[in-house]
């Protein structure tokens, strides 16, 4: 019986590994030199190794950034009632949220004429990372009327949601009225929150969310990783008539 060239045993030993949980969906694997030192070969073995695993769709590599375990996209649905947590644990993942900045600020014009304010009226700003098992999903950045939700800081802070602290302030149900997607590649600071080489995949949202009498609540921009999610544009199923209107541009 002919034995595996020594490259099949490498491929077949990181892919045990990965089954395990050893490296997990969107981790990155050791370098080929530290995998070269590790099972004792040169570093062409490794990359014929770690090729056979990209060619069977276990792995991928980014330029500059290293070789990563492929993680299975995420399915996000874009409605007229996005909410993250939900979204995510519809996938069978755990949802996170990790808090980056808080600030209250003038609203410049743009900012503004989306939540329908005076020029300069003080909004506050929140700005973090969305996880699914702990693996960056997203970046986030949402403003919020500060005369309207005064104390919405204090709540974030203290539930780690936003909509639990919307909720706290009496919005109890917001919808989306619009999203724009546009795609466009990480610069070196996405890159480095959501853990990708610059220039990699996103796909930006930029939304506004509405209460009942459609009064804006919300002007938010997202920066998904282009290649841990999958966007579904629709309205929700329990709604009836009047979907979100949902641009790709």
């Amino acid at each position: 019986m002919t034995k595996p060239a020594i490259w099949q045993s490498i491929a077949e030993t990181l892919s045990a590994e990965m089954s395990s949980g050893h490296y997990r969906p969107g981790d990155k694997l050791p370098t080929e030199a530290a995998l070269a030192a590790r099972f004792g070969v040169n570093r062409h073995t490794v990359r014929h190794a770690l090729a056979s695993l990209a060619e069977a769709g276990a792995v991928h590599a980014r330029r500059g950034a290293g070789v990563f375990v492929t993680a299975i996209p995420t399915d996000y649905p874009l409605g007229r009632r996005v909410r993250f947590h939900q979204n995510v644990r519809a996938s069978g993942r755990t949802p996170s949220r990790q808090f980056l900045r808080q600030e209250t600020r003038p609203a410049d014009a743009k900012e503004a004429a989306a939540l329908r304010l005076a020029p300069g009226a003080l909004v506050h700003l929140v700005e973090g990372l969305s996880l699914a098992d702990g693996i960056p999903l997203a970046m986030f950045r949402s403003l919020f009327p500060a005369l309207r939700f005064p104390d919405l800081p204090d709540a974030i802070a203290r539930h780690g949601s936003i909509t639990a602290a919307l909720a706290d302030a009496g919005l109890t149900d917001y919808t989306r009225a619009e999203t724009r997607i546009t795609a466009l590649g990480a610069d070196a600071l996405l890159a480095l929150h959501l853990r990708l080489a610059q220039g990699a995949p996103l796909l930006r949202s930029v939304a506004v969310n509405v209460d009942t009498a459609g009064t804006p609540v919300e002007f938010g921009l997202t920066w998904f990783a282009g290649d841990r999610v999958t966007l579904t544009v629709s309205p929700d199923a329990n709604d009836s008539g009047g979907g979100a209107v949902d641009k790709l541009s």
